[in-house]
């Protein structure tokens, strides 16, 4: 078989495969100012194609004043103001930033006021709450996003079509990984460390990243999870600090897949086929830097080209299907399958058992 794999690199690498409509604007309003919304998403929504920010939603709306003035957002409410429906003629869709434990309260309203969400990952602290928020925006006649930035980076959506035009061969194993420092970032008293916040550790916070990013390669669910989860004690204590799993696909593929809270910084996304491999570093770390390598044989492609905003990307992709009136990708329900793994982990963890799953494999 003779593969142009170049094809992949030319000046079509960045493009938006998704993109239907030039033109329109989704008006935002942001709930919860931590740290990813601050210095990631209030940037991509004010410098998006197809976004504008309008309103900002925080426990503490004199401090986010001055954010309203760098945004330009006319209005600043506070979280009672917003359940309550205050403002709601004055933004078309939310993107909901606190932590898990609090996004099926503020994405459930959203949808009673018929506004559009997008709301961070993982979609919720456990699937019932998941489940929850898909049923009200089902209800409402409302597009649900969960906001996997990756999906819409061009360097993992080339990837994916390398892999499903065959140029390695068929798919064999995925391998991955998310590693941190969390508490060089944040102090011991944050929510990812609460159970109860958070729905988990480093498994539930980082290990979405190459659990769902292995769905959206092959395009399938798996039919079985193993995991481990280890702890050396405080302040991991309550959660896992170390967390490793591997999920297999109907047709026997596997994804071994590692997440960490305190183990050096690391990234990456390898696809091993029967006739070569793809492999692409720092995909999770939200700076990707473009670099993807293909191996058939003994031929080497590597590629980098231009860092591209995958945030400002997720934006307007959200705000794009509600402009044009398209599925989107990572709907709720890809969120809600997430924790349904997630939760079946967790259950394989504890046990030692290999757990089985019995999810909808039509979805990819």
């Amino acid at each position: 078989m003779t593969v142009d794999v170049d094809q992949y690199f030319r000046e079509e690498f960045t493009r938006r495969d998704w993109q239907t409509v030039e033109e329109g604007t989704v008006r935002m309003a942001v709930v919860g100012l931590g740290g990813f919304a601050r210095n990631r998403a209030l940037p991509a929504i004010r410098d998006g194609d197809f976004t504008e920010l309008s309103v900002l939603v925080s426990g503490s709306p004199d401090k986010a004043a001055s954010l309203a003035d760098e945004f330009n957002a006319e209005t600043v409410l506070d979280y009672e103001s917003f359940t309550d429906g205050d403002a709601t003629d004055e933004y078309d869709a939310v993107y909901v930033a606190t932590p898990p434990a609090y996004h099926a309260e503020y994405a459930v309203a959203a949808a009673e006021f018929g506004k559009h969400v997008l709301c961070e990952k993982p979609l919720a602290a456990d699937s019932e709450s998941g489940e929850r928020m898909v049923a009200a925006c089902d209800d409402a006649g409302v597009i649900l996003m969960t906001a996997y930035r990756l999906r819409t980076e061009p360097a993992l959506r080339r990837m994916r079509e390398a892999v499903r035009d065959g140029v390695i061969g068929e798919p064999v194993q995925i391998q991955s990984g998310f590693t941190s420092k969390v508490l060089e970032d944040v102090g011991p008293n944050t929510w990812r460390l609460d159970p109860e916040i958070a729905g988990g550790g480093a498994l539930i916070d980082l290990g979405v990243y190459p659990l769902n990013t292995s769905r959206f390669l092959l395009g399938t669910e798996p039919v079985a999870v193993q995991a481990e989860t280890y702890s050396s004690g405080p302040p991991f204590d309550r959660v896992d600090e170390h967390a490793s799993f591997l999920v297999t696909f109907p047709s026997g593929v596997t994804a071994a897949c590692a997440a960490s809270f305190d183990a050096q910084r690391d990234n990456f996304l390898r696809v091993l086929g029967t006739d070569g491999l793809i492999l692409l570093r720092e995909p999770f770390s939200g700076t990707v830097a473009q670099e993807i390598v293909i191996e058939r044989g003994d031929a080497r492609t590597q590629y980098t080209g231009a860092a591209i905003d995958e945030v400002r990307e997720e934006f307007d992709y959200f705000a794009h299907c509600v402009l044009a009136g398209t599925v989107c990708e990572t709907d709720g329900e890809a969120g809600c399958t997430d924790l349904r793994i997630v939760d079946a982990a967790y259950e394989a963890a504890e046990t030692g058992e290999r757990v089985s799953l019995d999810l909808d494999y039509s979805r990819t």
